[in-house]
């Protein structure tokens, strides 16, 4: 379950791993789709996130196809949602690559939501999240499979401040969507 907003820290990091993808053959990497299962899982992450009243102000998704299929079927289920930058650096990228382009955000943006892939998310939330519930780290550190959602928060001034250490893991949840009958 992700943690509902309120009181405390007021900037969010919402970490959102793309669905399952799919591996046809003579396919580039980057352009691989969507799986079955990812294209019901990536409507569920919205719903998580639009439930735990954890909207991004702005969303910055990877260029492959299976991010920005991840993110067009999230956003679908809340009623407007927030602008989107694709990113071609979010593809493939080590953590502090990807910490590079969270601290170009303007600091009006509270809640953030990043949408890219692993290694780089799993190993971002843990380089910064110095504290959390222990029970989410070590979800974390375990398997951050497909369609995970981490959700990070701190107080800070501006996004350039957001380091390792300085942010809490507030919750961690893998939405799954409902198989078809």
């Amino acid at each position: 379950m992700i943690a509902r907003a309120g009181a405390g820290p007021h900037r969010r990091l919402v970490v959102l791993r793309h669905a399952k993808s799919a591996w046809p053959e003579s396919v580039p990497d980057h352009q691989r789709p969507l799986a079955p299962r990812g294209r019901r899982d990536a409507p569920a992450a919205g719903v998580a996130l639009a439930e735990a009243d954890c909207l991004p102000d702005l969303a910055l998704c990877s260029t492959a196809v299976r991010a920005r299929q991840t993110w067009e079927l999230a956003s679908a289920q809340w009623g407007t949602p927030p602008p989107v930058r694709l990113d071609r650096r979010l593809y493939a990228a080590d953590p502090e690559e990807l910490l590079e382009v969270v601290r170009e955000v303007p600091p009006e943006v509270e809640t953030l939501l990043l949408v890219g892939h692993n290694p780089g998310l799993e190993q971002l939330v843990l380089r910064l999240a110095e504290d959390g519930l222990e029970d989410s780290l070590e979800r974390v550190r375990t398997k951050f499979p497909t369609s995970a959602i981490a959700v990070l928060a701190w107080h800070g001034t501006g996004w350039e401040a957001l380091g390792p250490g300085t942010a809490l893991l507030v919750s961690v949840t893998v939405p799954r969507g409902k198989k078809e009958k």
